[in-house]
């Protein structure tokens, strides 16, 4: 638990070697569950749990849950099955109409959402190029941005030809950071290791001596500056907490 209204969720690499970082959020009358997974076991007893101890803090306070999504990758939203039929629950679309129509983006990708879970606003900042749909949620109140795929302590893939789209993204959140007050990214992986500029092989079974989660918010302008640079085609680009890696559209995960 980050505190009394925010959880962290992480799946076991045993489960799943994508290790998927999963986050709820709880306001007095929603709460937000970014992410469902990778599959390969059940996500919900957890949710359900967490949701039943909030509520029992809160002398039994009804609360909804909504269910959305980094992005629509599979690795991210494999337990939507288990949510469809949840009392109380909404579940949001993967396309990106489906997203900003939900959550009032009026321009995707250029505007910025804002959705009340109930004392509690979050902005939803458009970020496509991993992925179309692709999202980051700000949260004022601890001042935490749950970065997704588009920035954690790993392999940030960049589809080919999606370059253009990625770095139109970063540079928008640049913008964002430069006028919100960012304690910590809280991406949806760690592909990284302890060692600087070093990854696990693809698909590794275990990560041993992990990166942190949490990045500093000065990694967001060293992104943009990386892109900025970024030969076409692109090539791999490590960095200390992060690797820009583009691949071709058919293999991009």
């Amino acid at each position: 638990m980050i505190d009394a209204d925010t959880a962290v969720i992480r799946q076991s690499v045993t489960t799943n070697f994508e290790a998927p970082f999963l986050y709820l959020l709880f306001g007095r009358e929603r709460a937000l569950l970014l992410d469902t997974g990778a599959g390969g076991l059940h996500i919900r007893p957890t949710v359900d749990r967490l949701i039943a101890d909030w509520q029992q803090r809160h002398q039994g306070r009804p609360i909804q849950l909504v269910v959305a999504h980094s992005h629509g990758h599979g690795d991210h939203h494999a337990g939507d099955a288990e949510f469809a039929d949840r009392p109380g629950t909404v579940l949001v679309g993967l396309k990106p109409e489906e997203v900003a129509r939900f959550f009032g983006v009026s321009e995707w990708p250029n505007s910025i959402g804002r959705y009340d879970l109930g004392g509690r606003m979050l902005q939803i900042i458009p970020t496509p190029g991993h992925e179309p749909a692709h999202m980051m949620v700000y949260d004022a109140r601890t001042q935490l941005l749950f970065s997704g795929d588009m920035l954690y302590p790993g392999r940030l893939y960049v589809p080919a030809d999606r370059l253009a789209e990625f770095r139109a993204s970063a540079d928008r959140l640049a913008a964002f950071a430069e006028t919100h007050r960012i304690r910590a990214l809280l991406g949806a992986h760690i592909e990284m290791t302890s060692t600087p500029g070093q990854d696990y092989p693809m698909r590794a079974s275990s990560h041993p001596s992990e990166h942190p989660l949490p990045l500093s918010p000065a990694v967001i302008v060293e992104l943009q500056q990386a892109l900025a640079k970024a030969s076409s085609p692109p090539s791999i680009d490590r960095h200390a907490d992060f690797i820009v890696y583009p691949l071709t559209p058919r293999h991009a995960p």
